[in-house]
């Protein structure tokens, strides 16, 4: 799932290369995905690409007149820029992994995709991002956030830190992937209780917080939004590296799974060298 770096690096990549261009369509190829009526898309036909931003996960591509398209790209969705289209023929309603195509002025335009059969991308046209239900319930931006609202944030809900971490509601911007590499960095067990962290270890993990995004940032801001993909993978230590050596102490990195997602960690550095239990198995070990 694209998170807080990788949707940045797309604003960022829109910013260069749509910004000043004039809409010429925007064609929705899957219906279930544009959330909103009003305004239609055939109102942004004629307007200029102003900015391209995000909050939290939501990637907002801004038009004049004050028109935003705001998307969620979920799990398996991604934004693909394109110099040029194969043809001007629109696009079947149904066909293939494309859910909405914007058309520029100059042959050029993106499209929005998602892969699988999950189709959970999202896509809103709106007159202001807070009409976005997901956007109105965001937290403040976990890259943005000093330490005092980090800590307020994280101990106004009691939880594991791993799901207080990707709760958007309490930080937006860090997902499944990313807050595996920041609770590494800050050596803590993702089964950590946040009412229990002590104020040098709520420190710890809004610096490794900081560090873990920032970084990914200046990674992935310039990269084309078709090398995104492989330099996130390219940049973790735990996530996705299950039965791998942690590079920071070379101990396994191990898993838990649960029903639709995993976690990686590695034990020497987060848990006194101790596996965590798969939680539908036996009880966690804190």
């Amino acid at each position: 799932m694209p998170e807080l770096p990788e949707v940045e690096a797309l604003a960022g990549y829109l910013r260069e290369r749509a910004v000043g261009r004039c809409v010429d369509r925007i064609e929705v190829a899957a219906i279930s995905a544009l959330k909103t009526y009003d305004p239609a898309p055939s109102a942004v036909s004629g307007r200029t690409v102003v900015d391209a931003g995000r909050h939290g996960k939501f990637l907002d591509v801004i038009f004049d007149g004050g028109v935003h398209l705001v998307v969620h790209l979920a799990r398996a969705g991604w934004l693909h820029y394109r110099e040029a289209f194969p043809s001007g023929a629109p696009l079947r309603p149904g066909k293939g992994p494309i859910a909405l195509r914007v058309r520029l002025d100059d042959g050029s335009g993106f499209d929005l995709t998602e892969a699988g059969t999950q189709k959970k991308l999202a896509a809103y046209l709106v007159t202001d991002p807070a009409q976005v239900p997901g956007v109105a319930k965001l937290g403040p931006d976990a890259l943005g956030a000093d330490l005092a609202t980090f800590a307020d944030r994280l101990r106004s809900r009691r939880g594991q830190v791993k799901g207080v971490l990707t709760d958007q509601s309490v930080l937006a911007g860090v997902g499944n992937a990313y807050s595996d590499e920041i609770l590494h960095a800050a050596k803590l067990s993702p089964f950590a209780l946040t009412d229990r962290l002590t104020d040098e270890q709520l420190a710890t993990l809004h610096e490794a917080t900081r560090e873990v995004l920032g970084d990914a940032v200046r990674r992935s801001v310039g990269q084309r939004a078709a090398e995104l993909k492989g330099e996130k993978r390219s940049g973790l230590k735990v996530h996705a590296r299950t039965g791998l050596p942690c590079p920071v102490c070379g101990d396994t990195v191990r898993e838990v799974s649960f029903a639709d997602s995993s976690l990686q960690y590695c034990p020497n550095c987060q848990t006194g060298g101790k596996p965590l239990a798969d939680r539908r198995l036996s009880r966690l070990v804190r």
